[in-house]
């Protein structure tokens, strides 16, 4: 794993993160100079993105449902108060849907981009609604790529995170997730019961993953990455 931060990795999810992960260390070639994290949260990646870049920005708003760990404080779904072309890189990790005005944050990030940087953004697809109420939208790859050449990107990919088994098998994993309460005795023992079953399923989903041969249809999200021409 490459980031420090495990307080969202749980025993029903921690594939979740390993898909992220793997795309991330796919992109490393393109992270350099100056890299701004639009809707940072508690910039996990931080130290990751360090190793190959110069400087690290963190950019998210004041109220967040996270422990931000911003340098700029500012709305993603209004202008930003960034000079232009200042950033070599962007990245923006399962943000997007959270935006009731996902067109003006990627029309900000274009501008504030330096003429060829690059932009890595991750957004779920087929996930639950969650940070309610502040979760406005999911994204198919032709949306995306609608999105991106809106505000002027050029070399638009867009990538699955995984294929169906492991978007089932998470989704699964959250729901039963969800019925661990009641009195500490009880939640130990559903929990007991459930734990053995979350973990081999998040082994067994990447090997399921081999039969679907057409990821980009149902999987849990989507890693893009573009370029400011």
């Amino acid at each position: 794993m490459i980031s420090k931060n495990h307080s969202n990795r749980k025993a029903y999810n921690w594939l979740a993160y390993n898909c992220n992960d793997k795309l991330l260390h796919k992109c490393s070639h393109l992270y350099k100079g100056v890299l701004y994290d639009l809707g940072c949260g508690e910039s996990p990646y931080k130290q990751f993105f360090l190793k190959y870049v110069d400087e690290y920005i963190a950019v998210d708003w004041a109220d967040s449902f996270h422990d931000t760990k911003a340098d700029i404080i500012a709305d993603l779904n209004a202008p930003l108060p960034i000079e232009s072309e200042v950033a070599d890189t962007i990245v923006s990790l399962s943000v997007l849907e959270h935006l009731c005005e996902p067109q003006t944050m990627l029309n900000e990030a274009f501008r504030i981009l330096k003429r060829g940087g690059v932009v890595v953004l991750q957004a779920p697809w087929q996930w639950w609604i969650h940070e309610a109420p502040y979760d406005f939208f999911r994204y198919t790859p032709y949306g995306l790529t609608y999105l991106f050449k809106k505000a002027g990107f050029v070399d638009v990919l867009v990538e699955p995170q995984n294929g169906f088994f492991t978007m089932w098998l998470l989704k699964f994993n959250y729901f039963t997730s969800r019925f661990i309460r009641g009195p500490k005795p009880l939640r130990w023992l559903i929990r007991t019961a459930v734990t053995p079953f979350w973990h081999l399923s998040q082994i067994i989903a990447p090997l399921l993953d081999s039969l679907d041969h057409n990821w980009i249809a149902e999987t849990s999200g989507y890693l893009v990455t573009a370029r400011k021409p």
